[in-house]
């Protein structure tokens, strides 16, 4: 019996993804970003008992969701690793991958974790609480120009350079460990309401480097590619422009520079093929349920055969 922690994670845009998988009963999943294990319960429902789900989740709060079910596995891991795993299961094809990005309810709202500003905790943000640098050893660590392009090209945050600067004056005082004190190093540069919007995405940028979520993410969808058999849906939702041109880029060209091979006929050659040419997002009903969806976008693809792609 599986018992779901409460409120640990509302899966966004459910029935919409997993549609969009066009789960064949007999078929290999995989869930890339378990979590609560809403998604992953969903596709488990679609499945024979001739199919089987692989879910990962690097976070060891997920593994109080796992599904007992003899249909499941569960890979503690990050699916940056996707490839290795699915060779040490001998699997050699999937049928469907999908991936809810971003951080889920249960981290921000964890107030032990440091992923939020709305509460005083320890400047952690790490997925894998067992991972090696957290938020507080990059911020008493690294350069202050290298902070400056962290927080502008994770947070495309235009004062960069003067957070940067605040940050290293502070830390020249005294280390940074909490979340109270780097929002205490930077408040004066966040004073106007809008200012205080631009609070989140210092916070994403710090969490993006803490995690090397964005290496992490174009090293799963490559891999994904991989091993993906013939028709195999692609489903990924993202919650922030960064990710999301990653993803429709590697989608629509096959690479995340979005850098376009074409064919002597102008066609452009990718192991991908667009299943929905304009994104998906949360309706009115799903918004009013869950304002956290609200920046939700799913992008779906299916690879192509081996001669739609000479």
């Amino acid at each position: 019996m599986t018992v779901t922690v409460p409120s640990y994670h509302v899966p966004v845009l459910l029935r919409e993804s997993i549609d969009g998988l066009n789960i064949k009963p007999d078929g290999i999943y995989v869930d890339v970003t378990f979590g609560g294990g809403g998604h992953s319960r969903e596709i488990l429902k679609h499945l024979s008992e001739k199919g089987h789900l692989y879910s990962f989740d690097q976070d060891a709060d997920a593994e109080r969701n796992i599904v007992d079910d003899n249909r499941f596995t569960f890979v503690r891991s990050n699916f940056r690793y996707l490839k290795n795993w699915m060779s040490y299961y001998k699997v050699d094809h999937i049928d469907g991958l999908l991936a809810d990005l971003g951080v889920s309810s249960h981290h921000f709202d964890d107030e032990a974790r440091g992923f939020s500003f709305r509460f005083d905790a320890p400047l952690d943000m790490r997925m894998n609480k067992r991972a090696g640098k957290n938020a507080a050893d990059i911020i008493n660590s690294y350069s202050e120009e290298k902070l400056a392009d962290i927080f502008y090209c994770y947070g495309e945050l235009k004062n960069s350079r003067r957070i940067a600067a605040a940050l290293s004056a502070a830390r020249a005082i005294k280390p940074i460990s909490t979340t109270s004190e780097f929002m205490q190093a930077v408040e004066k540069l966040f004073i106007r309401e809008r200012e205080k919007k631009e609070m989140a995405k210092l916070f994403q940028a710090l969490r993006i480097e803490v995690n090397h979520e964005m290496d992490a993410l174009k090293e799963m969808l490559n891999a994904a590619i991989e091993v993906m058999d013939e028709k195999g849906r692609l489903v990924v939702i993202t919650y922030q422009s960064l990710e999301d041109r990653i993803v429709k880029n590697i989608m629509k060209t096959g690479n995340a520079e979005g850098k376009t091979d074409k064919d002597f006929f102008g066609n452009v050659n990718s192991p991908l093929t667009l299943v929905n040419n304009k994104i998906i997002t949360p309706d009115d009903d799903e918004l009013q349920r869950n304002p956290r969806s609200r920046s939700a976008k799913l992008r779906i693809a299916e690879k192509k055969d081996d001669r739609r792609r000479d």
